[in-house]
């Protein structure tokens, strides 16, 4: 496969479809040849699915023929192994994988409707808990950018299947960063939509709310045209229009006290504003009043991974230890807990709301404290050690998923040696608008997508 299909994304290769360049078949073919050739390096697939893709495919090209103009119309794509596809197992990143479903998840099953043709699923990390891409079950999913580094998680298989040129998008999960996190470590967009923009069904809601679905990809474009299959919105239209003069605020402190954020990351952060004060952005230095969120996000978190251990493995005896560890604690979380932790999440959002977003349209900040860490530093590690560790590693993030407010993470170039960089940016609630029209306005001034792994 010629590497400008493999690296065009969403939007290019649904418009050579359109125009009849190329067929559903060939990239299908395409993709799944560099699978084949690749996957033994970087791990991201728990299962691909071939035949099934194929077959896909040839019903796309008849549809294309006839003048179908859905908007993912054969496009290949990847989704995450803890979303439901009919008649295939979800594993969740574990040894005991949930019996295949009989039905697809809302998202699959739009993404479906939408034309897409799904690749396979993708891996993560056990339950989708902590932000690497290693399992106990499934091993390390490697970063194609640097094989040593990590791919960040938990949506850690879609990350690097992207980044590498193995499917033009995927779908991811996040429930404290694991969309925008390895976004970041690969060099890729991720967007976190706004809560309940895209459906969780089966589920009526993950995490207590904690968790949303969207996509990572290589441009803005493909993410806004991801976004309205799966969606009633029109993001394209957003991704495509000016943004305007936006008032925009800059911290480079992290929510969580006490956390060091390193220089390297800082550096793109500070380029960016001068970016954005030369395209007449007003950019302001501001901290936003965050308070303690631990003993908001720690509850809800810990809680509903103890209820995935109930609800979505069949043999919890086979789950990693910390994993283990980590439903013991949630299983000592009442249900006044939660409340009081939800209640505690709503009184966070509307303080943000006033204190900062009230004033500035977006908030931008560093995606992570530090570049892409080491594979294996947290192996073997206990529940508690993994998670001070971790939480050192992506602090930026997790206020978001508390609040419920859309937030992306915008490659931002590399470090000098050759590690990629990112920054996050936060919008108001129900203001992915704003995040795709900004966002897309950087890509134009400082593209990004051009940019390979030597693989």
């Amino acid at each position: 496969m010629e590497a400008e299909l493999a690296f065009a994304g969403i939007a290019r290769l649904a418009e050579l479809l359109r125009e009849g360049q190329v067929s559903s078949v060939e990239l299908v073919e395409g993709f799944l040849g560099r699978i084949e050739a690749l996957e033994p390096r970087l791990n991201a697939f728990r299962a691909v699915y071939r035949e099934r893709a194929l077959a896909e495919a040839v019903q796309a090209d008849a549809r294309l023929r006839g003048g179908d103009q859905r908007l993912l119309l054969g496009v290949p794509i990847a989704v995450k192994d803890n979303v439901d596809i009919a008649g295939e197992e979800t594993g969740y990143g574990t040894r005991s994988p949930r019996t295949a479903p009989s039905a697809d998840s809302e998202v699959v099953r739009r993404l479906r409707a939408g034309g897409a043709v799904i690749l396979g699923k993708t891996h993560l990390p056990e339950l989708a808990i902590f932000p690497i891409g290693e399992s106990a079950a499934w091993g390390v999913t490697r970063n194609p950018w640097r094989p040593d580094r990590t791919t960040g998680g938990s949506s850690s298989g879609s990350a690097a299947a992207v980044a590498a040129g193995l499917a033009a998008g995927a779908l991811g999960s996040d429930g404290g960063g694991s969309i925008r996190i390895p976004a970041a470590c690969c060099h890729l967009f991720g967007i976190k939509p706004q809560r309940g923009r895209v459906s969780v069904a089966p589920f009526d809601e993950h995490w207590f709310g904690l968790s949303a679905i969207g996509p990572l990809t290589r441009t803005v474009m493909d993410a806004a045209l991801f976004l309205d299959a799966v969606t009633d919105g029109s993001f394209a239209d957003a991704a495509g229009r000016d943004p305007g003069r936006l008032r925009v605020a800059v911290s480079l402190k992290a929510p969580v006290p006490g956390t060091p954020v390193s220089e390297a990351v800082q550096r793109p952060v500070r380029e960016l504003v001068d970016l954005l004060r030369a395209l007449g952005h007003d950019v302001v230095d501001h901290e936003p009043d965050y308070g303690e969120t631990r003993h908001l996000f720690t509850p809800l978190w810990l809680r509903g991974i103890y209820d995935d251990t109930r609800t979505l493995v069949q043999d919890p005896s086979q789950l990693e230890r910390r994993t283990r560890q980590m439903a013991a604690a949630g299983r000592l979380i009442g249900s006044n807990t939660v409340a009081r932790a939800r209640r505690g999440a709503d009184a966070l959002a509307e303080r943000l709301a006033r204190s900062t977003f009230g004033d500035f349209d977006v908030l931008l900040t560093p995606a992570l404290a530090k570049p892409p860490v080491n594979v294996g530093r947290w192996e073997g590690r206990n529940a508690v050690r993994t998670t001070l560790g971790v939480g050192m590693f992506v602090p930026f993030n997790q206020t978001w998923n508390l609040t419920g407010q859309p937030a992306a993470s915008i490659p931002a170039g590399f470090a000098d040696d050759g590690l990629p960089l990112a920054v996050q940016m936060v919008a108001r609630a129900n203001g992915e608008d704003t995040l795709l029209a900004l966002a897309a306005q950087i890509e134009r001034e400082r593209p990004w997508a051009q940019a390979r792994p030597q693989l």
